[in-house]
């Protein structure tokens, strides 16, 4: 009996051991902890290299937080940071003794030598926190899951913000100097020589392109107009021009038609097959013949259509990464901004701060995955009812405040043949059939234009207009074609729908 319990308390204290090891500790790095803030106390450079980076919730140890947010407290009241008045802020705060007193700060500053390294060793403490976080908040969603109460979709939105809220909250990104931004910069006038001027993405339309010298990288673009002006035939258009002429991978995100639709339309711009006869079925044998010829072209375009309805900005956000890394997309097309949702149906925010939050989520998409988005809107019905000239203007914008702040460009589709004009409004008041205008109202790094650009109506497609004898040509193709193929409203082409929808 005298061996027996020695043995046993033996197993004990093995079996605890054992029970341990088996045991899941949250990610911590508690030593680099006491040695950020050891560093800190010690040396102001400390200070001002993680100051940017970390915030009391980052720690680990409570302790820590405290003796962080007193840190920072001083650091706002621009106060000097040392032992004696981390331990006076602490004192003010009630937490000094919380912290273990003036003995465990002596010992925070007495384990570190230096500040060397401590913005790594941030990083790291960030990159624990990150981890910590990420496992809260899988388990809540978890947890959410198995609750049949709580839908699902808004169980999806919930989690998307929650991540996002993690990317936003602490990934941040650090100032550059001079010299490296200098290097940069010089870097991409080289490349930007090697490609002959054109700097981004070419839209295959020639005047348009001298303009901006292509599309550009973390640009947001704003294309308005009001319905049956022909938006979507513009970016269809131009999608085209881009896959299929310049091998450049274009994702368009349709909540208005079907992907189906978009690429019938796309079809008829390619083979030059009217929208009627493809939507009937009713072609000829040669025609046929053409179809399957030229429609090679299109099949092998890297083109994505992604046709989800009431997309919202984080369901968005998801799917373009997804086809920016998988794919090599290199612009992103939106059809258009207010069939957009801001996400959460408990949203009880107006219309207009829901379409401030998309526009403003759309810009920093385009500048996180450094692409540029093109994103369709409506015009108010106040360019109808205006006396005079029909052009839009910038204050023609639905919810136009927002929109117009964060967009880089802003421009508009007009064609006047829409109110039965037969001239352009202009000195020389030269005819305007068969013809519509891209008009660059904002251009935040370039120059303002009102570019003239033909429009073929039964093929709903924009092209190049060539002035010698765009509008003679133009009028010789719709009189050869049957009356119901001539001046084809681009967004009834195929029976579509009417984009007019009230907010």
């Amino acid at each position: 009996m005298e061996n027996t319990q020695p043995i046993q308390s033996r197993n004990t204290k093995r079996n605890t051991v054992i029970n341990l090891e088996k045991g899941k500790l949250p990610p911590q790095a508690v030593d680099l902890e006491t040695a950020v803030l050891g560093a800190m106390m010690i040396d102001k450079k400390g200070v001002d290299d993680v100051i940017d980076i970390l915030n009391p919730e980052t720690f680990y140890v409570p302790a820590h937080q405290e003796v962080y947010r007193a840190i920072y407290t001083l650091f706002q009241n621009s106060e000097p940071i040392d032992l004696r008045t981390v331990s006076n802020q602490l004192r003010k705060n009630g937490k000094l003794e919380f912290v273990g007193g003036d003995f465990y700060l002596i010992g925070l500053t007495q384990k570190v030598a230096s500040t060397a390294h401590i913005e790594f060793h941030s990083r790291i403490i960030l990159q624990k926190f990150i981890q910590r976080k990420l496992i809260t908040i899988s388990s809540e969603i978890i947890q959410e899951a198995y609750d049949e109460t709580v839908d699902v979709f808004d169980l999806l939105d919930a989690a998307e913000s929650k991540f996002f809220e993690v990317t936003q909250g602490n990934l941040k990104k650090g100032s550059e100097d001079a010299a490296s931004l200098v290097k940069t910069a010089i870097q991409k006038v080289e490349e930007i020589s090697k490609k002959e001027g054109m700097s981004g993405i070419a839209s295959g339309f020639t005047k348009l392109d001298a303009l901006t010298s292509g599309w550009q990288p973390s640009d947001l673009i704003i294309i308005a107009a009001r319905p049956g002006m022909g938006k979507t035939a513009f970016v269809i258009s131009m999608a085209k021009n881009m896959a299929i002429q310049f091998n450049h991978a274009v994702a368009v995100f349709s909540l208005e038609m079907s992907s189906v639709q978009l690429i019938t339309r796309m079809i008829s711009s390619e083979t030059g097959i009217s929208s009627s006869k493809l939507r009937t079925g009713n072609l000829q044998a040669h025609e046929w013949e053409q179809l399957n010829v030229k429609v090679k072209n299109l099949t092998k375009a890297p083109i994505f259509i992604d046709d989800t309805p009431s997309l919202s900005i984080f369901d968005l956000r998801a799917k373009a990464r997804r086809l920016v890394s998988q794919h090599d997309v290199k612009i992103i097309i939106i059809d258009y901004l207010q069939l957009m949702t801001a996400g959460s149906s408990k949203n009880s925010g107006n219309r207009e701060q829901e379409i401030s939050m998309i526009s403003r989520n759309l810009k920093a998409l385009a500048k996180e995955l450094a692409v540029p988005v093109i994103a369709l809107s409506q015009l108010s019905r106040a360019v109808e009812t205006r006396g005079g000239s029909k052009r839009p203007l910038l204050s023609d914008l639905r919810e136009s405040g927002a929109i117009e702040q964060d967009a880089d460009i802003v421009s508009f589709i007009f064609r006047p043949e829409y109110y039965g004009m037969t001239e352009w409004d202009d000195d020389e008041r030269t005819p305007c059939e068969g013809q519509g205008e891209f008009i660059m109202a904002k251009h935040r790094n370039g120059g303002l234009d009102n570019i003239r650009l033909k429009f073929t109506g039964h093929l709903a497609q924009f092209s190049d207009l060539d002035e010698g004898f765009g509008n003679e040509f133009q009028s010789k193709m719709n009189n050869e074609l049957p009356a119901s193929a001539q001046n084809v409203n681009p967004d009834d082409a195929f029976g579509g729908i009417d984009d007019d929808v009230p907010f």
